[in-house]
């Protein structure tokens, strides 16, 4: 169900991920960014990835770790490059 096509995937950002975005290196990442990378991620993630290679709008180039948990897509953490 998650992660198919036509569907909306619920994109949760956990605790530790919305703090990383307040840091310097993660400073031209916004929320909208990562909720629509984690959304374009195809499949269910059943543990812990890191996907790679994800750019924001302002240009930033970021990685970010997901998995799949029963209440939707789970975003765990966001590395800025």
């Amino acid at each position: 169900m998650l992660g198919r096509e036509g569907c909306t995937v619920r994109v949760i950002l956990s605790r530790h991920a919305c703090r990383r975005l307040r840091e310097l290196r993660q400073e031209d990442i916004r929320p909208e960014d990562i909720v629509a990378a984690a959304r374009r991620l195809p499949g269910f993630i059943p543990c812990a990835t890191r996907f790679r290679g994800f750019v924001s709008r302002s240009g930033r180039p970021f990685d970010l770790v997901a998995k799949d948990i029963a209440t939707g897509r789970l975003v765990i953490t966001i590395i800025g490059q």
